[in-house]
């Protein structure tokens, strides 16, 4: 019996890819914050993962404006989107001076098994 090896290249296990995050508070320099933060002060999204510089808090107010839009930014977007360009987020106290600038720093592959348990739906060949 001949065995006829396969001429396709190995696949990567199925997965997908989300921008790592940086937020950082900036805003005038000359005016009074009230939410506790620094200019300057931020933190990191890899993942699901948040994380804080050694020492530094974040108020959970701040958090709290943030977190929707976290998701939405991670994900790779057409380049007309308003996700795409926009990366300032304003502090909700409407007192406080501060924005909340999103970047993206770099891309990072999951693979879908060690996300989730769920299997994907079958796709109907219709």
């Amino acid at each position: 019996m001949t065995s006829t090896a396969d001429p396709s290249p190995p696949q990567a296990p199925a997965g997908f890819e989300l921008y790592d995050l940086r937020v950082e508070v900036v805003g005038p320099s000359d005016r009074p914050i009230y939410c506790g933060a620094r200019l300057g002060d931020y933190f990191e999204l890899h993942g699901e993962l948040l994380k804080l510089p050694p020492g530094q808090g974040f108020s959970i107010y701040s958090l709290a404006a943030l977190l929707p839009l976290l998701p939405a930014k991670q994900r790779i977007t057409d380049p007309n989107d308003w996700m795409t360009s926009d990366a300032e987020v304003a502090c909700p106290d409407p007192n406080c001076p501060t924005r909340f600038r999103i970047t993206r720093t770099g891309r990072r592959y999951f693979r879908r098994s060690d996300v989730t348990a769920v299997a994907l739906p079958v796709q109907d060949s219709q």
